[in-house]
């Protein structure tokens, strides 16, 4: 496999829509290459080609789920008595962001 350069991290960078400074271009281009350093020192374990990847790590594991009960619960109307400011069955709350 070909190494990334500069120029295919920058040309990624455009697709994407998003602009990197060279610094950010460089960090990344050092980010792939620690990444392609990992993958050679993987690549050197014996027979590493006739292992089964994995989908999902916990396939073998099984998962009780609880039955669906219908449950009585409280009315709106008397949750929405505990609020100060009610429009119709919403909560009207202060706005934070200009």
């Amino acid at each position: 496999m070909n190494k990334f350069t500069k120029e295919m991290v920058e040309d990624y960078a455009d697709k994407l829509l998003i602009g990197l400074t060279d610094e950010e271009s460089e960090m990344v281009l050092n980010e792939f290459e620690t990444i392609d350093k990992n993958i050679d020192i993987i690549n050197t374990i014996p027979n590493i080609e006739q292992v089964e990847p994995m989908s999902f790590c916990l396939d073998d594991s099984e998962v009780d789920l609880r039955e669906d009960e219908i449950e009585e619960s409280i009315k709106i109307e008397e949750l929405l008595q505990n609020c100060d400011e009610v429009n119709d069955r919403e909560i009207e709350v202060t706005k934070v962001v200009e």
